[in-house]
């Protein structure tokens, strides 16, 4: 009987001593990835306006703003750093001015570019986990959520996105790999989400 409540002891023991970090599972893979900071920052749109290159006026993001009536352009003159020509004189219409005025802070509003935040990422989930030691490859899928009207223009929720991210596992638990921590040619979070692809 004493064996028995020796046995139990450490055994309780071991998993005291034991974190929720020391086992890598889907739940703490997905914790980790929502609260780190290059998940949560949002997407921002630069919207440049005044003379633009071709380049940039034809660019999809741009495309989509004539569309909705957000902006337009009259034929300019290309400066000497602009190598594409025809340039454009992009102008907010009313309607662009409308809905650019509630997205930038008023200290911002006479400038000629704004940075618009469009949308952020929601984790939709860990699809699996691949461990070699104390280093492991983490699977996940994930889409744009709109946080604005330009934002449901520019980005689909409905697109879900598949990213991979290298996590290692320190003393005190599992964490995601860092640039300086990276002992191997593993992805951090932000290269994992720049380098996203579509869902099939």
């Amino acid at each position: 009987m004493r064996k028995k409540s020796i046995l139990s002891l450490v055994g309780v023991l071991f998993l005291v001593s034991c974190s929720p970090r020391d086992f890598l599972t889907r739940r703490l893979a997905t914790d980790l990835i929502s609260a780190s900071d290059a998940f949560k920052t949002p997407q921002q749109f630069a919207l440049q306006t005044g003379i633009v290159s071709n380049r940039d006026y034809v660019s999809p993001e741009y495309l989509v703003l004539q569309q909705h009536g957000w902006i337009s352009a009259s034929t300019a003159h290309c400066s000497p750093s602009m190598s594409t020509s025809p340039c454009w004189d992009v102008l907010l219409t009313p309607s662009g001015v409308e809905t650019v005025r509630a997205l930038v802070p008023a200290e911002e509003s006479d400038k000629t570019l704004f940075y618009i935040p469009v949308a952020r990422r929601e984790l939709v989930g860990v699809t699996g986990i691949s461990k070699q030691g104390n280093l492991a490859d983490v699977d996940f899928t994930w889409r744009w959520v709109p946080l604005n009207e330009v934002g449901a223009a520019l980005y689909s929720g409905n697109l879900h996105y598949n990213s991979t991210v290298g996590f290692r596992d320190y003393d005190d638990g599992w964490r995601i790999v860092i640039a300086q921590s990276a002992p191997r040619p593993g992805q951090t979070l932000d290269d994992a989400l720049k380098n996203a692809e579509p869902a099939q």
